[in-house]
């Protein structure tokens, strides 16, 4: 199932909204570092776009874990991104870069993801734009 999380990340990368759709179950959960679990492809879609709205982002450093069995994996990764558009209760942006390490989570099944979890620093996010 690393296949499955490699391709996912590969088409973040590219810019391929609807790539990372199709690695998805209908029903996926996502679980955002800050906010409510979005449920179904139309929520994860709609966070898509307004990330790709407020943010450039490209991800280095992949490194893809699996579980055992294939239904659970992970991935550490560095985010490296400007941020675009300011969103309420953030710092202003103007094209601001910021480097960032991360992670997120998986649940997978029958070859589609079941769930993704994210998180970083949101500290250091801040501090990092405040600064730029």
């Amino acid at each position: 199932m690393s296949a499955t999380i490699k391709t996912y990340f590969e088409a973040f990368n590219a810019g391929d909204v609807e790539g990372m759709l199709d690695c998805l179950t209908e029903d996926i959960a996502h679980h955002v570092n800050e906010g409510e679990i979005r449920v179904g492809k139309e929520k994860f879609a709609a966070f898509c776009a307004h990330m790709n709205r407020c943010y450039s982002e490209n991800l280095t450093d992949i490194v893809i874990f699996e579980a055992a069995g294939g239904s659970r994996g992970a991935a550490e990764f560095v985010v490296n991104g400007k941020y675009l558009e300011t969103e309420d209760g953030l710092p202003a942006a103007n094209g601001q870069p910021y480097r960032l390490p991360a992670g997120s989570f998986f649940d997978l099944s029958k070859g589609k993801i079941t769930r993704v979890t994210t998180y970083y620093n949101l500290s250091d996010w801040i501090r990092q734009v405040s600064n730029g």
